[in-house]
């Protein structure tokens, strides 16, 4: 019993200490992007202060990856988010604005955690989607255009992240979707 909450306490200063330095190479790389490589000497207590202020917002947390799984989802996400711009850019130029938008709820089925945070950020930098909130396991999608395989999108890039954090996907009871607004006439809004 002894061995096994040393073992989890390893795993618990493990965590913290790779949290700790991950978050210091990124806020010291953006540091770095935001004042030119200069000022070092104010940029280094703002960069401690960034990583504890996100240590006590996000505590650290022992998060495996598959390689299989994320090398997968990486070039699907590198595929999909240029779709997604081009997509976005031929409606804005587009005569009439071809758009039929809706704000749609969907039924998540990853559990709660980083798995389920990834989901929600990919689905906004995916064609036509938003991601508008988040209440309990229902997910609310702003979408550009209803006719859009929108769910059938997000129940792959469910899938993808699932195998990528190698979690199981809760059981479809049921894949309804509620649309709140059907469609918004934009030329009214002129």
């Amino acid at each position: 019993m002894n061995g096994n909450r040393e073992a989890h306490g390893r795993n618990s200063v493990s965590a913290v200490l790779s949290a700790t330095l991950w978050r210091s190479l990124w806020f010291a790389t953006l540091w770095w992007v935001l004042a030119g490589g200069a000022a070092w000497g104010f940029g280094a207590p703002v960069i401690a202060a960034a990583v504890g202020a996100s240590l006590a917002l996000q505590p650290a947390r022992r998060v495996r990856l598959r390689p299989w799984g994320l090398l997968r989802f990486a070039g699907y996400f590198l595929t999909q988010s240029p779709r997604a711009g081009l997509d976005v850019a031929r409606r804005a130029f587009a005569p009439g604005l071809p758009l039929a938008p809706a704000l749609l709820t969907f039924r998540l089925r990853l559990p709660e955690g980083p798995a389920r945070t990834l989901l929600v950020n990919t689905m906004s930098l995916l064609p036509g989607s938003l991601s508008a909130g988040i209440e309990g396991n229902r997910l609310r999608l702003h979408v550009l255009d209803t006719r859009l395989p929108v769910e059938q999108e997000l129940r792959e890039v469910e899938a993808r992240i699932a195998a990528m954090f190698g979690v199981e996907l809760k059981p479809d009871n049921s894949t309804q979707r509620r649309r709140e607004a059907r469609s918004i006439n934009l030329k009214s809004l002129r």
